[in-house]
């Protein structure tokens, strides 16, 4: 399983960093807002919609999408990261910790929306901001993510939400916020005036920190929604790693609250 994930890192890869470089901004929006409509088919199933159900979701997550192109009203953008954080920040630890469990569609549809499309726009507006700075989010989101395996595996004893995960432990959160601060000073002393820490470097780490505890929700969220369906992944799209949800998973919660946030601070000053 290790072998196959390795390899399919090693194979897109490349391409992904050759379409966030190269890409026109509209040929990178259309890409990834390709991903994100093979994760609404995929999200479909956890929320089990029936074939016709999933393929007329994936089409009004395309139309939804279309809609909000970057050129479309920035306060309907802000509007939805401020849904995506909220939700985040108060509705997912409170689903968590009394482990809801829900059928119903209309609930699924629009959840499965807070999760995609503020995570769509905030992959595209971020690379307007910059390349290398979208790539440097997703790399601590990466590391963390990493690092919470390894250290996890290596040194954990105390499971994290056993009846929602019982592969994630304390010791991988722990290893998570260690590899993630190392990061960021790493990035924060390389760079101090990329965006993240124009304004600070220890306000830059707890940035990524929060980055860090968005990403635990994100996996944590999906693997709960995953267990309700009696799913063990949401796809088979990538070899070794499932679905794309499933590689994701961390990214639909953290991205959003980074565009949020670095919008914030670049278009209204509020650090200054």
């Amino acid at each position: 399983m290790l072998k196959a994930r390795i390899l399919t890192v090693l194979l897109l890869l490349p391409l992904f960093l050759a379409a966030l470089f190269f890409l026109p901004k509209t040929g990178w929006a259309l890409l990834v807002l390709g991903v994100v409509l093979i994760g609404a088919r995929e999200w479909s199933k956890i929320s089990s919609f029936s074939g016709f159900q999933g393929w007329v979701y994936v089409l009004l997550t395309l139309f939804i999408g279309l809609a909000l192109l970057p050129e479309s009203s920035r306060s309907a953008h802000f509007m939805l990261y401020g849904m995506a954080f909220f939700f985040w920040a108060l509705l997912v630890p409170l689903w968590l910790r009394n482990q809801w469990r829900t059928r119903q569609w209309l609930l699924m549809a629009l959840i499965g929306w807070v999760i995609l499309i503020p995570t769509w726009l905030a992959l595209v507006e971020l690379r307007i901001l910059g390349p290398s700075l979208l790539l440097g989010l997703l790399s601590a989101v990466w590391i963390a993510d990493t690092a919470a395996y390894f250290s996890g595996r290596k040194f954990g004893r105390h499971k994290l939400a056993p009846a929602i995960s019982p592969g994630k432990t304390w010791e991988g959160v722990a290893g998570a916020f260690l590899g993630v601060t190392l990061y960021g000073l790493a990035w924060g002393m390389w760079d101090s005036s990329s965006v993240p820490f124009n304004f600070g470097l220890w306000r830059g780490i707890l940035l990524l920190w929060l980055l860090t505890l968005f990403g635990i929700l994100g996996d944590l969220f999906e693997s709960w929604m995953k267990r309700v369906a009696g799913i063990k992944d949401s796809g088979r799209i990538l070899p070794g790693h499932g679905g794309v949800l499933d590689r994701i998973d961390a990214l639909t919660a953290a991205m959003p609250l980074a565009a949020f946030g670095l919008l914030l601070i670049k278009n209204y000053n509020v650090l200054s």
